[in-house]
């Protein structure tokens, strides 16, 4: 959500217009049984930040500086409150001054993997549910940057254990209509695989911001929305609406002739950041949209889930988290199912709840930030984020709905003790790629929350578990490993021991690598669907769309594997007369970005020759998904594909 978020409207007035409906405390319930969004705490996850040298394919500050080409400065800033690093295992240098306490003022990378696993391990510590990935236009310069981001999110939502789904910004997107479907289809899609991604129903879930809005950001009709509404639920998807704050009366940030499209969702969360500021306008928004908005959900068999944020820094809207829990409070009194924490990581806006420079001491020295404790009352740096862990709690029924914050600003003692060192490290097996570690587990005077798996000093991976197998590795290599353990308050331990160990020569797969495997298509006709390439039978087969060029089949070799040919075929029987089809090889290791394997060609299927066609890829190409992209086909108007076989050699 990129504008109107400092847009403050007349709340006041608004209640005066309204009234307060009182319609009861505690009686709604959700439309929808609990699931992954339904009854569970999701927060806003922008990941846009990205470094110079990080191996973005942006290149530049992304997000931290107006100039994304100068490093970050005073006079060169976007951002409005300043994060804790202290846990993050990569670091880059700004031109801020050193902070108050006399270190260096550095930043973090959304783009480092290792960034977005601790970001994931704090929502699973602090007991978030889900995370909502951040998608604006892809199809600009940033797209080849969002596009790696989620592939980094899907990773760090299945080791930590915390759910996902993409949430589209529709703002300044004026193809959306048809990109969006584009995107879903060709990227998106692929990420439901995932067995941490979101589901609500049993279905994909996918939020949709910005319809309805009352802007020239956001200028489509109700025609427009609606379409691409319902195109999104007919791919079996769960769909969720980010609206107006006033969709219900269709009026002030809302366009008037929308309630067709936010009756159409299957869940509605209205926007709130910028309308509210303290915890009499929470009381207020209380009596005149949380309960009639609920109300009007439960009527048409909407679920619902409203904005809970903490205020902005820079404005001093937190009131030591008074502001945010009273919010809590108003939900939970109303029988509200499940919240949207806006957001995890809007440093930008300061309204992020992601660790945050607790006391001037961690903020750049003469950079005007304030910190956690601008009202004179100590936060720890993980404040927002413990609050929000309570807060879903009380939501949860798993703490006493209460308006008194239970939620202390600072622990009694703060934990400055790092854990003890990890021991006995050793080797427990390795492969070609791959080398397994164990370690013994540390102590700590709280406990342990995890470990930093390293690789020539470089940080790989962090695991809560004493073992980990590290992967991605060339063959017949020597690498040396250490362990460092951390815990709740970011302290790390000294390294463990080193191990060496030698990668095994590079192994050669033989047969059919694609037989049995997963596979995805752009679409089939009739029965004809893409499992019927990898089926063995050469007589079943895939059929893209009619009359429909570019089409795209696509398997999944389970990892990175060497591929240097490709066997298609069509069904062998005379009927199937000779056609040449025109097909391009693209490849991807992360099921998200592809490239160009082998440039688009035509390929003869004669009968008299087996009707099958073999595709010679240049040696030293690796990939875990091969597509195959067809553009033509002089026997009939669509991809076909009896068998697909790919091999190693």
């Amino acid at each position: 959500m990129v504008v109107s978020r400092r847009t403050f409207l007349q709340a006041a007035a608004a209640a005066g217009m309204l009234g307060a409906v009182g319609l009861g405390e505690g009686a709604a319930r959700a439309a929808s049984p609990a699931g992954d969004v339904v009854g569970k705490v999701t927060v806003g996850y922008q990941g846009w930040f990205a470094c110079p040298g990080d191996g973005a394919p942006i290149n530049g500050w992304w997000h931290w500086a107006r100039n994304w080409g100068t490093s970050p400065s005073p006079s060169n800033s976007s951002i409005v409150a300043w994060p804790d690093v202290r846990e993050y295992p990569k670091t880059y240098a700004t031109a801020f001054p050193n902070l108050n306490n006399g270190q260096p003022a550095s930043l973090f990378s959304s783009y480092d993997q290792s960034t977005v696993d601790v970001h994931f391990r704090w929502m699973k510590q602090y007991g978030i549910d889900t995370a909502a990935l951040q998608r604006f236009n892809p199809t600009g310069g940033e797209g080849p940057t969002r596009d790696a981001m989620a592939g980094k999110v899907r990773s760090a939502a299945e080791s930590q254990g915390v759910k996902f789904y993409v949430m589209y910004d529709v703002s300044d997107w004026t193809t959306m209509q048809s990109d969006i479907k584009a995107d879903w289809t060709n990227k998106m899609r692929a990420h439901t695989a995932s067995p941490a991604y979101a589901r609500q129903n049993g279905k994909p879930v996918v939020c949709i911001w910005g319809f309805g809005f009352n802007d020239n950001q956001r200028p489509f009709t109700p025609a427009q929305c609606l379409d691409v509404l319902n195109w999104f639920k007919a791919q079996g998807c769960y769909v969720i609406g980010g609206v107006p704050t006033w969709w219900r009366t269709g009026d002030r940030d809302s366009r008037a002739g929308f309630s067709e499209v936010y009756h159409s969702f299957d869940m509605l969360s209205p926007w709130l950041v910028g309308r509210i500021g303290s915890a009499a306008d929470a009381d207020n928004f209380y009596n005149v949209a949380t309960v009639p908005d609920l109300a009007e959900c439960n009527a048409h068999g909407i679920d619902y889930q409203p904005c809970v944020l903490p205020g902005g820094v820079g404005d001093r809207q937190r009131a030591h988290g008074d502001f945010m829990w009273r919010q809590f409070y108003n939900m939970a009194r109303a029988g509200v199912a499940s919240a949207y924490i806006s957001m995890f990581d809007e440093y930008n806006e300061g309204n992020q709840i992601a660790k945050t420079a607790e006391s001037q001491a961690w903020v750049p020295a003469g950079a005007g930030f304030l910190a956690l404790d601008e009202d004179g009352t100590a936060c720890s740096s993980d404040y927002y984020l413990r609050l929000t862990g309570d807060g879903g709690r009380m939501l949860k029924g798993q703490l006493a709905v209460t308006a008194a914050r239970p939620t202390q600003p600072f622990p009694s003692q703060p934990d400055t003790s790092a854990p003890t060192a990890p021991g006995g490290l050793r080797v427990t097996g390795q492969s070609d790629t791959t080398v397994s570690l164990a370690w013994n587990a540390s102590t700590d005077n709280v406990g342990v929350t995890g470990y930093r798996v390293r690789v020539g000093g470089a940080v790989r991976a962090t695991t809560a578990a004493t073992s980990f197998t590290v992967t991605g590795l060339s063959a017949a290599t020597a690498y040396t490993f250490d362990v460092l353990a951390l815990d709740a308050a970011g302290n790390t331990s000294p390294a463990s021991g080193q191990v060496s160990a030698t990668t095994s020569p590079a192994t050669v797969p033989t047969g059919n690598l694609a037989l049995h495997r997963p596979t995805a298509e752009s679409g089939h006709t009739q029965n004809y669907g893409s499992g019927n390439t990898v089926d063995g039978d050469p007589n079943s087969y895939w059929e893209s769309p009619n009359n429909s060029f570019p089409q795209w089949l696509q398997t999944d070799l389970g990892s990175t594997l060497p591929v240097r040919r490709i066997v298609l075929s069509v069904p062998p029987a005379a009927a199937w007369a000779t056609r040449t089809q025109t097909v391009e090889v693209q490849g991807s290791t992360d099921g998200v970005t592809f490239s160009r394997l082998l440039a688009p060609a035509g390929y003869v299927f004669d009968p008299a020759s087996g009707n099958s066609a073999t595709l010679t890829l240049p040696s030293g190409v690796s990939a875990r998904q091969v597509r195959l992209v067809f553009t033509a086909n002089t026997g009939w108007p669509a991809g076909q594909v009896a068998e697909l076989q790919v091999f190693a050699a």
